[in-house]
């Protein structure tokens, strides 16, 4: 008790993670005194699990980030409060300092992400049910055996080019849309190509891919922004694992894949490489780092921008050079960077690196495959009556939130989306607006 009064801890603390409290005598203290806080426990060692509260025990051979990922609720990050109990430090030492990195990485993380939410969330909603509109061609699959390339859009793809180009009729080839334009200018063409941007200018990644009559699939999160073409294209979707976006595709009866969010595309491209094939997988242009000016591979979409911007006050050059001093500065990078090292070290021993990819240090395996990559593991299905998909999707929505045992879910995901920074959002309030964002009228 009297550690804890030594902490001065806040009143508004809504979440405490308590790394290796040994027998856990500070929890019955903190369940007093904040009788409506969660609680989350990580042990080093194996310890009795109390009764309530989510306890990762063997810490070192269990993925921390995940586990977070479950049980940390999605709330301000100065709601949230890391207890560290000092006599574990001194007797783990650096395993404890390694437990702590993860924590504050992944509290790093999820801050970004909810920035990124109350900047973005009503255009997700809005995009989800433009989109689903234009599902026609869902794509079915099954898992393959064959290797797989993904592709970022950093520096290092240039030097990978070559071997994708001698690899690329036995690999399935899973392109970042932001990569497809240098794919394409050295004669590549992808079997898969990824969007998951919400904002607007990430149709500049998706135009080329149409421009060069590519006859690739796409695998989309459904809050990305898409053009209108897409409606022809045989689409793999991507669902987020949120209850709204799982509900609606349930009543739609409309096929996806749960992958979560992790602000970065090349992320969610990895995990669907993981599922769609059992074969290795290699990574290019993932660098997760700037090369002098060059943020990203050559060509690349958004450097038409930028030249056609240029005057002689305001050179291309000048402006390489602020985009990437303002990339190292913002430390989104670093974070993603973290991310997949961390991810490495629990990820299978099947993912590998071509092209200098500054953040991987296993480099191609010693043999290659000979397998050939056909086409019968993916299908097209057809949606049926699109046109209404809009009008069904919300009234599934609507009548889940009527429901008493699934209105609290709907209103802690859908509120901080449409009512980012609002508490007090009514039943009512939250309907309207889902029915405006997507189309409808009363």
């Amino acid at each position: 008790m009297r550690y804890l009064d030594s902490l001065n801890l806040k009143s508004n603390i809504e979440c405490f993670i308590l790394i290796e409290p040994g027998l856990g005598f500070l929890i019955p203290v903190l369940q007093e005194r904040y009788k409506t806080s969660k609680i989350v426990v990580l042990h080093i060692d194996d310890f009795p699990q109390k009764e309530g509260i989510p306890t990762l025990n063997s810490i070192e051979t269990s993925d921390i980030q995940k586990f977070l990922e479950t049980h940390i609720p999605e709330i301000d990050i100065d709601r949230i409060k890391i207890i560290e109990w000092r006599a574990s430090m001194n007797f783990y030492k650096d395993k404890y300092v390694k437990i702590l990195s993860q924590v504050v990485e992944f509290l790093k993380r999820t801050d970004a992400g909810k920035r990124t939410t109350a900047v973005f969330g009503r255009r997700w909603v809005k995009n989800f049910f433009r989109n689903i509109a234009n599902v026609n061609h869902p794509l079915l699959y099954k898992q393959a055996a064959v290797p797989v390339i993904v592709t970022g859009s950093a520096p290092g793809l240039e030097q990978a080019i070559p071997v994708i180009q001698k690899a690329q009729e036995k690999c399935l080839i899973i392109a970042a849309s932001s990569s497809v334009m240098a794919l394409s200018a050295g004669g590549i063409t992808a079997d898969i190509v990824i969007a998951t941007d919400g904002g607007s200018w990430a149709l500049k990644h998706i135009y080329p891919f149409y421009r060069s009559n590519n006859t690739a699939a796409l695998a989309v999160n459904l809050c990305a922004a898409l053009p209108s073409q897409c409606a022809n294209t045989p689409t793999l979707l991507i669902n987020d694992g949120s209850f709204w976006q799982s509900l609606i595709l349930h009543a739609l009866s409309l096929p996806s894949l749960i992958i979560p969010q992790r602000g970065t595309v090349t992320a969610t491209a990895v995990e669907l490489a993981m599922i769609l094939s059992s074969g290795n997988i290699y990574l290019a242009g993932m660098d997760f780092s700037v090369d002098d000016i060059r943020t990203h591979t050559r060509p690349y979409s958004f450097d038409s921008l930028f030249f056609s911007g240029a005057t002689r006050l305001t050179p291309f050059y000048s402006q390489s050079f602020t985009r990437s001093s303002l990339l190292r500065e913002g430390g989104s990078m670093e974070i993603y960077a973290q991310w997949f090292k961390s991810q490495l070290a629990k990820w299978s021993k099947k993912i590998f690196s071509i092209g200098g990819n500054a953040i991987f240090d296993r480099g191609l395996p010693p043999e290659h495959t000979d397998k050939k990559k056909t086409y019968e593991y993916f299908k097209a299905a057809t949606a049926g009556e699109t046109s209404l998909f809009v009008k069904r999707g919300v009234e599934a929505l609507l009548s889940a939130i009527d429901n008493r045992e699934y209105e609290k879910n709907l209103k802690q995901e859908l509120i901080p989306l449409l009512f980012p920074g609002e508490d007090n959002v009514t039943e009512k309030e939250l309907k309207t607006a889902i029915k405006e964002i997507a189309g409808l009228k009363d």
